[in-house]
């Protein structure tokens, strides 16, 4: 990997009138910080040729560790839900899991986090971005990485797309390019499972279509002759990107989806979503985040999660499956992670509050040691007793585990920003 200069923050647009303004934005931004994105982007072809993509369920609201991979049976804390055992000896999840339990071959279970952060603001902020903000200075979120690490500007498909359309927790659902840049801000799908806007207008003919981006091509290479100006670049790529874009419609269109896939995925809006995740996975987007809202059990935990770990648990296996009956999971990772979990104690509403002290996530699939289980709390689930980490170190281990040197840094001036913070190390006893 090599250093960028990296243009400012532009704001976020991702239908595709909005791209188009986007696209003379981010090529303003890369003038004024001095990139030439064609030139940035040749730097990591190698990486970007692997085809490795991540795709992230986010459980939005703060799933707990106890009903899914970390129960406490018998104690207090550890509610009505029994522990059975899983395809590791001497491994058990919640009783509400079990299809995952019978497939953890491919899995690394994560049971060590401590973040500090309960609020779901600050927590969804910590867990997108792997750090604090700066007053001065927007970070990029993971999936905007990703997309600049990982995304091929020769592919038609979206670099970030991000579902999130329940409305519990929507003003909490991150997604921001920061210092990257409009060029790499998620298409974000809140109200529907495909874009608004992505296609032509009626009243224009293909070919009209056509011919007009040739005569925009001819008029902007008529002007970028004889000059020297690295904004042309970045210009010119973005633009070339809207048909390809447009043309990517149909990967949100299940209608052509075998119905036996789609039985297989279920019906609900969660399944739904994730089929469509697979289907972007498989032509290439680097990152898709698909939310599941909303876990933020204060009263009524167990019923709570009986539903959405029942979900969960189906969804998830049915995922992992298909990816890996097409090949794809060896080089797709797949996160589960949320803003927080939920605390141990179970207070009068049989709830459970923010708990950012000792909660847990799992890794399944590239760059990943199937079968690990690395992190441990204590008996009452109070506690991380052994090998603690933060956002930092799991956002270094996600983007060391898909080929990216996770001290690598950007330049916003003169200033070096690493992709994480300084002295953080991957969790390698879960890396392959």
């Amino acid at each position: 990997m090599f250093d960028r200069k990296i243009g400012v923050d532009m704001s976020v647009n991702t239908d595709r009138r909005g791209f188009l303004s986007g696209a003379t934005a981010a090529g303003l931004a890369a003038s004024s910080m001095n990139l030439d994105i064609l030139k940035a982007e040749s730097l990591s072809n190698e990486l970007k040729k692997s085809g490795k993509r991540v795709l992230l369920l986010w459980l939005a609201g703060g799933a707990s560790q106890l009903e899914t991979w970390d129960p406490k049976p018998g104690r207090l804390t550890g509610g009505p839900y029994q522990a059975i055992q899983t395809s590791l000896p001497g491994v058990q999840i919640s009783e509400l899991m079990p299809k995952m339990a019978t497939r953890l071959h491919n899995t690394a279970i994560i049971r060590s986090l401590n973040t500090q952060i309960g609020d779901h603001g600050g927590g969804a902020r910590l867990m997108h971005l792997g750090r604090r903000d700066e007053p001065n200075l927007k970070y990029p979120d993971m999936g905007s990485v990703l997309a600049r690490e990982l995304g091929r500007p020769d592919l038609q498909v979206p670099d970030y797309v991000s579902f999130y359309t329940a409305t519990e927790g929507r003003g909490n659902a991150v997604g921001q390019p920061g210092f990257l840049g409009a060029r790499y801000a998620p298409m974000f799908l809140t109200t529907d499972n495909k874009p608004a806007n992505l296609s032509r207008l009626e009243d224009i003919t293909d070919l009209d279509h056509k011919e007009r981006a040739d005569l925009r091509a001819l008029l902007s290479n008529r002007f970028a002759k004889g000059r020297v100006s690295e904004s042309l670049g970045s210009h010119n790529v973005a633009y070339g990107r809207v048909r390809g874009l447009m043309s990517s419609e149909k990967l949100f269109d299940l209608s052509d989806e075998p119905q036996k896939v789609k039985d297989r995925y279920g019906k609900s809006l969660f399944a739904q979503q994730a089929l469509v995740a697979r289907r972007l996975i498989e032509a290439g987007t680097p990152f898709v985040k698909v939310a599941r809202a909303w876990w933020d059990s204060h009263g009524q935990n167990f019923e709570t999660h009986l539903e959405l770990v029942t979900e969960l648990d189906h969804v998830m296996s049915t995922l992992l499956e298909d990816l890996e009956e097409r090949g794809l999971l060896q080089d797709t990772l797949v996160v589960t992670l949320a803003e927080f979990g939920r605390t141990p104690t179970i207070n009068a509403s049989l709830g459970r509050d923010h708990f950012a002290r000792a909660w847990s996530a799992s890794l399944t699939g590239c760059g990943i040691k199937g079968g690990t289980v690395f992190g441990a709390t204590d008996e009452d689930g109070q506690h991380v007793k052994d090998n603690e980490i933060g956002a930092a170190e799991m956002f270094a281990t996600i983007y060391k585990a898909v080929g990216i040197d996770p001290h690598h840094e950007y330049f916003v001036g003169a200033r070096p920003i690493p992709l994480v913070d300084p002295g953080t190390h991957a969790v390698d006893e879960v890396l392959a």
